[in-house]
């Protein structure tokens, strides 16, 4: 069983799939996407979030930008199905 945190994002282990699903659902959803917000959102280490980008980015076909502290989804690619990544 997965535990959730207090805003219902699983927490997933160390090496787990899901910590990058969940830092690009947290990106997607929250209207501010910094590091500090996703972390704060998701219970990931902030300092780990730019590794999750780069790891959506290079593993799972993303394009998340980065323009100055903000985090902008541009394309979910063509692995990932959006509808799924936000029920998770």
């Amino acid at each position: 069983m997965i535990l959730r945190n207090e805003y219902g994002v699983p927490q997933y282990p160390k090496g787990h799939v899901g910590r990058l699903l969940v830092a690009l659902a947290a990106i997607d959803h929250l209207e501010q996407p910094t590091a500090s917000s996703v972390a704060k959102r998701t219970g990931l280490s902030k300092g780990k979030i730019d590794n999750y980008v780069d790891a959506l980015n290079s593993e799972l076909g993303t394009v998340i930008s980065k323009t100055g502290p903000r985090y902008r989804i541009e394309s979910w690619g063509s692995i990932l199905n959006r509808d799924a990544i936000k029920k998770l």
